[in-house]
């Protein structure tokens, strides 16, 4: 039933083409929330089964090559799909003002959403590939069309980056459909490719896929990328575009190749750790407070790849456990930060928002942001701190050295955050502010946009089990870990 997500997703896109404008926005949001009670479904029905990648949906595709079209399902996937699902009914609902084409705003947004559906469900690496590819077409014209601050840069450079890493994991995954004479990625999960062959072709896709999930030094283009995309766009950059490099690492290159996993982990987890550290130094620096943002999702990605590295299931597992955490929260500030605060007080500039006395003008924005920035400092009752201490007994396990420098990484986070939300919210108003028009009001759809991503991390952060116990016994499934 899963596979209905990407089904009714793609066709509420398409419905957006010749349905009136007015609807535009109620089709949107209907879909989105088709397409998550779609996963929560799935979830409920999920719980004690057999935690293997499993088959939904096989179909003959492209016989002559032995492609098929091919969804399957495991833990993994299902923390993915339900990410993705929450995050786009924020989306939409924090894209409820936009008036510029609405009809062509809300379907790119829905083909980002729906091809993101794909990419977790795929287990055919044609398929997996083509959905992978379709996401990177809406975010260039959701950027250059709708976007800021230098949007036509922020959209190329973006794509650039993104056709990069995408070709680099095309060649990988020819090589190993060549190689195990299929595309089929179950079938390939047991075939054993040669020591040589994995030693080259595992960084190769490895790193194509870590370009989308922001790895140091492939990661200029997502602060940039961020800052120049509408809210909605930032929100599903951030929450879950990310996320499908860090699956793909995961479920792709660490399970078909995990030879060459074994012998090139160690280099990845010093690129990640010089990446949360770089990027939460950066992030300590910035004016602009969407660039702060967007450098704490690189810093946080960064956790992310560590604990697929550690070679363990503690540091997997929290790694997955981050992507649906990191998720959430990075929806959550940049729903603040792009539609709350920007829309309102046309300006990001930290200094500047410091005089404006924002927790009295828009209190509900201050409350948000007070939880979202809680939520990634990692404070216990949340989400994220769930997610990094499993990471951290990962880290301890495979690579012990690393824990204090990790600490450093996570000290700095707390400052850089504590920073944005004193001077955002907290900060001493001027005289001058004080005499100013009053701020519009924080809208419905905005609050209930926010609330769902606020009552995600909580649930989660206080009840960790409900994906954990999922999540677990699918990295124990995976080949990689019986290497």
């Amino acid at each position: 039933m899963i596979a209905w997500s990407i089904y009714l997703t793609f066709i509420g896109a398409f419905a957006l083409l010749v349905l009136p404008r007015q609807l535009a926005r109620w089709i949107a949001l209907l879909t989105a929330i088709a397409g998550s009670g779609v996963t929560f479904i799935a979830a409920n029905q999920y719980v004690g089964t057999d935690p293997g990648f499993k088959s939904l949906v096989q179909i003959p595709w492209i016989s002559s090559l032995g492609i098929h079209y091919h969804l399957a399902l495991d833990g993994i996937s299902l923390a993915m799909t339900l990410v993705t699902g929450l995050t786009a009914i924020s989306a939409v609902l924090m894209s409820w003002n936009v008036s510029k084409r609405q009809n062509e705003f809300f379907f790119w947004l829905l083909l980002v959403i729906g091809g993101s559906y794909g990419v977790f469900l795929s287990a055919d690496l044609f398929l997996f590939i083509v959905f992978y590819e379709l996401v990177i077409v809406p975010k260039y014209f959701l950027i250059a069309t709708w976007g800021s601050t230098n949007k036509a840069y922020g959209a190329m450079k973006l794509t650039l980056y993104s056709f990069f890493g995408g070709a680099m994991v095309i060649i990988a995954l020819i090589a190993a459909a060549v190689q195990g004479h299929s595309f089929d990625l179950i079938q390939l999960s047991s075939h054993s490719f040669a020591p040589g062959f994995q030693a080259w072709a595992f960084p190769v896709m490895f790193l194509g896929f870590a370009v989308l999930a922001g790895l140091w030094p492939f990661h200029t283009w997502a602060p940039t990328g961020h800052v120049a995309a509408p809210t909605a766009g930032s929100m599903l950059l951030a929450g879950v575009v990310m996320k499908l490099g860090a699956y793909g690492a995961l479920r792709v290159a660490m399970n078909l190749f995990p030879d060459g996993y074994q012998l090139w982990k160690g280099a990845f987890a010093i690129l990640a750790l010089i990446g949360i550290c770089y990027a939460a130094g950066v992030a300590l620096r910035q004016r602009d407070l969407k660039f702060v943002i967007g450098y704490s999702s690189v810093s946080h990605m960064g956790f992310v790849m560590l604990g697929l590295v550690t070679a363990n299931y503690l540091g997997a597992g929290g790694a997955v456990l981050q992507m649906f955490s990191h998720g959430i929260i990075a929806g959550l500030l940049f729903s603040v930060v792009g539609r709350m605060i920007y829309e309102r007080a046309h300006t990001r500039d930290l200094p500047v928002l410091a005089t404006m006395g924002l927790s009295k003008a828009i209190p509900f924005a201050a409350f948000t942001f007070v939880i979202a920035s809680a939520a990634s400092m990692g404070i216990p009752g949340f989400s994220g701190f769930t997610a990094e201490i499993t990471i951290l007994l990962g880290i301890w396990k495979a690579f012990p050295w690393m824990v204090a420098i990790v600490a450093c990484g996570m000290v700095m986070t707390a400052a850089f955050t504590l920073r944005a939300l004193k001077l955002s919210f907290f900060g001493e108003s001027s005289a001058a502010s004080a005499h100013s028009e009053p701020l519009e009001p924080i809208t419905l759809p905005e609050k209930l946009g926010a609330s769902v991503l606020m009552v995600a991390t909580l649930v989660v952060g206080l009840c960790p089990k409900l994906l954990l116990d999922s999540i677990l016994p699918s990295i124990k499934a995976m080949r990689w870990m019986h290497s």
